[in-house]
């Protein structure tokens, strides 16, 4: 008999991430957004200091990640591990941001920046798309919005 794997999430402020879980988290996003889709984007843009940090762990290994900046209320950087995808990691992210979103900030509207392929995955969410694709730095991107 197998047993489950231990999962956990955790929000945290920049300035409660301790320097080991800083570095975990940039190389974590730098290996999938840059590495992985070969896209060398400024992932250090200057917006993490005032962000929430959500990290889900399985058996305490970072395995997705995502941050919320809270003025515009925007969700960003979601992220989960290449072996660990389609195991509804990135929807347990998404859930956990909205909840987090309707406690502390209840009738505001929520945005993103899509990659154009996951449209249908945030419009499961709500999201519906607010604009054009653009190029995100050689990917496609589309604006969205979740009005409560």
């Amino acid at each position: 008999m197998t047993s489950m794997p231990k999962i956990s999430t955790q929000w945290q402020r920049f300035e409660e991430l301790s320097a080991d879980a800083l570095y975990e988290v940039l190389r974590f996003r730098q290996s999938i957004f840059v590495v992985e889709q070969t896209s060398p984007y400024p992932d250090l843009d200057g917006l993490d200091q005032q962000a929430w940090h959500l990290l889900l762990r399985v058996e305490s290994a970072l395995a997705g990640y995502l941050r919320m900046i809270p003025q515009p209320l925007r969700i960003g950087r979601v992220a989960v591990g290449a072996p660990l995808r389609r195991r509804g990691f990135a929807r347990r992210l998404m859930g956990e941001a909205l909840l987090f979103c309707n406690e502390r900030y209840p009738g505001f509207p929520v945005a993103l920046g899509a990659q154009a392929h996951l449209v249908p995955f945030y419009r499961g969410f709500g999201f519906e798309p607010a604009g054009e694709p653009y190029d995100d730095f050689g990917l496609a991107h589309v604006y969205m919005e979740l009005r409560r």
